[in-house]
């Protein structure tokens, strides 16, 4: 939403880049800042902010892509509910969930019990924020212990959904015009989770600090490793270093624009045709079963964002700045596009004091929560409290971005 918007986006991937910045060594920071994709976001965005001008000017408001979702509060900017936007969706597609309130640590658990029995589920689980972005707090949670420890650590709304094992994840970004008979699949970014192959010498730590890639998001796999970072894998055993489909917590994005099928294609366009008021922004998606995905079947989808989401194929490792440039470009049009195209069909579209006044009280909040964890730590900390557990997750395929040993 013009230079509001880019200030969003950035201030969300600021939060999120920060997680590598805590413990990261100097040669770690300088190893990320020379792949464009590690940058700090206002290199990113800044030369997109004179276009989102531009765009403004041209649709007659800097707030008309707030219109581009009417179901979702601000298009989808800022603060909303992931599970009312799941709510939204039909259910038979979603991975099932249930919303634990906030409220006292006990209360919580007894929720979370009570969740997983209605949606006949075991362990794991996965337990994020209801309002929060950029994998921020999510986690899987092997047993009542863990979740035990996160929901005595997050003291705000929480989703709790069923664990879906892929091992497969694409970030499916759809786009249908208002005045269109259907809509289009913009892009599919292929999510590949990174692992490590042990050579019987190298700890965990030792085999992500050699790796080219890896050691550039550093710090964000030592604390998904945890301490399991000293452990020494066995001579070709492969380790997963994340389980989470999110750049920040080190997934790797690639484009999936060979993936896009035509019975994909309808598979979205039911889904979007069935869901009244969202006509832009980006499905998470896991599936098991490649062949059934390319023929719209056998994915569920795990989460929905909206206006400020992004084509996550731009960080494509192959793909230059100046081609994610142009598809933060085309994706930006389209969304003003769209916006407008709702407003001429009735929607209202926010005015600027609100977008900035719903910006200012959703980074207040996160202050708050950020304030109450800190407490949290330190009052466990005193009491001698262990560390944070990992999570162990599914090995995805072998890929390019594993590699065995030193390097």
């Amino acid at each position: 939403m013009s230079a509001t918007a880019a200030a969003a986006q950035a201030g969300s991937v600021e939060r999120a880049a920060r997680c590598d910045d805590r413990h990261d060594a100097p040669a770690s920071r300088l190893a990320r800042f020379s792949t464009w994709e590690f940058w700090p976001a206002w290199a990113v965005y800044a030369p997109l902010v004179p276009y989102l001008a531009w765009l403004g000017l041209r649709h007659g408001g800097l707030t008309v892509c707030t219109a581009s979702n009417p179901a979702i509060p601000l298009g989808g900017i800022v603060g909303e509910s992931k599970s009312e936007i799941l709510s939204l969706l039909p259910r038979r597609w979603v991975a099932p969930f249930g919303v634990i309130e906030a409220g006292a640590a006990a209360q919580r658990r007894d929720a979370l019990g009570r969740i997983m029995g209605e949606l006949r589920c075991g362990w794991p689980v996965v337990l994020k924020p209801d309002r929060g972005e950029r994998g921020e707090g999510v986690r899987i949670v092997r047993d009542a212990a863990e979740a035990a420890e996160y929901l005595a650590a997050r003291r705000d709304r929480v989703i709790a959904q069923a664990y879906h094992p892929g091992p497969f994840e694409a970030g499916v970004f759809y786009v249908r015009h208002p005045s269109a008979q259907r809509g289009f699949v913009f892009s599919i970014t292929d999510k590949r989770f990174p692992f490590v192959v042990g050579d019987g010498r190298a700890t965990l730590a030792e085999l992500v600090a050699a790796h080219p890639r890896f050691r550039r998001q550093r710090s964000a796999h030592l604390a998904a490793l945890g301490r399991r970072a000293a452990v020494v894998p066995a001579p070709g055993e492969r380790v997963a270093l994340t389980g989470i489909g999110n750049h920040c917590r080190g997934a790797v994005f690639l484009d999936g624009g060979a993936m896009i099928t035509p019975a994909l294609e309808e598979a979205f366009e039911r889904i979007v045709s069935e869901t009244r008021g969202v006509n832009f922004g980006r499905f998470d998606v896991r599936y098991t079963d490649p062949h059934e995905f390319a023929a719209g079947q056998g994915f569920s989808i795990i989460e929905f964002n909206g206006l400020l989401s992004e084509s996550t194929n731009m960080y494509d490792p192959a793909f230059g700045y100046w081609r994610a440039q142009r598809i933060l470009r085309q994706q930006w049009r389209l969304a003003f596009e769209v916006g407008r195209g709702n407003i001429e069909r009735g929607a209202g579209a926010a005015s600027l004091l609100t977008v900035l006044r719903e910006i200012r009280r959703e980074r207040r909040r996160r202050e708050s929560l950020g304030r109450d964890s800190s407490s949290q730590r330190e009052r466990g900390e005193s009491r001698g409290a262990p560390g944070p557990r990992t999570e162990s997750v599914t090995l995805p395929p072998p890929s390019l971005y594993g590699q065995s040993g030193r390097h």
